[in-house]
């Protein structure tokens, strides 16, 4: 049995902080979590297969196990896995970086510090780009402000 010190990420929709114990042991339940193929993972989570292949290649997403005729199966841990990895792709988070973040989870510590840092450099990279947007309308609207027709013929519409 695995103890997570900590839980920084519980995904219902939006992402966010906790922290609880949680034991881990194989699955959450006492029965053996079902072991899902590609394509229900994919229809669980709304992610094309050729991306969960992807995450897979990357080493993102380890499968619980292949079957006999080597399909990769997944189990709800992964699930799970996919839910932090769509919402952390969504706010841009990079391939590097989220593989830093789940190789922490993975390990059973807490990475409260590591996401929030990504968080906080994400957003520090959005107010620039914000402020880059605000200068460029300021300059559009300037330019708009100044315009002097040519004095040429007008198309007629």
């Amino acid at each position: 049995m695995r103890l997570f010190a900590c839980r920084c990420l519980s995904l219902q929709g939006s992402i966010e902080w906790r922290v609880s114990a949680v034991a881990r042991q194989g699955s959450l339940s006492s029965s053996p979590a079902p072991s899902l193929r590609i394509g229900e993972v994919a229809r669980r989570t709304g992610l094309p297969v050729k991306t969960i292949r992807y995450y897979c290649d990357e080493g993102l997403l380890q499968p619980r196990t292949r079957s006999a005729a080597g399909y990769r199966l997944f189990d709800q841990e992964n699930l799970a896995e996919l839910t932090i990895i769509r919402a952390l792709r969504a706010m841009d988070v990079s391939i590097p970086e989220l593989a830093k973040i789940l190789e922490v989870r993975r390990a059973g510590v807490c990475n409260c510090s590591l996401l929030k840092d990504s968080i906080t450099g994400r957003m520090e990279s959005i107010n620039l780009r914000v402020s880059e947007l605000v200068a460029m309308k300021d300059e559009l609207a300037r330019l708009l402000g100044s315009w002097q027709d040519c004095g040429g013929s007008k198309l007629q519409r």
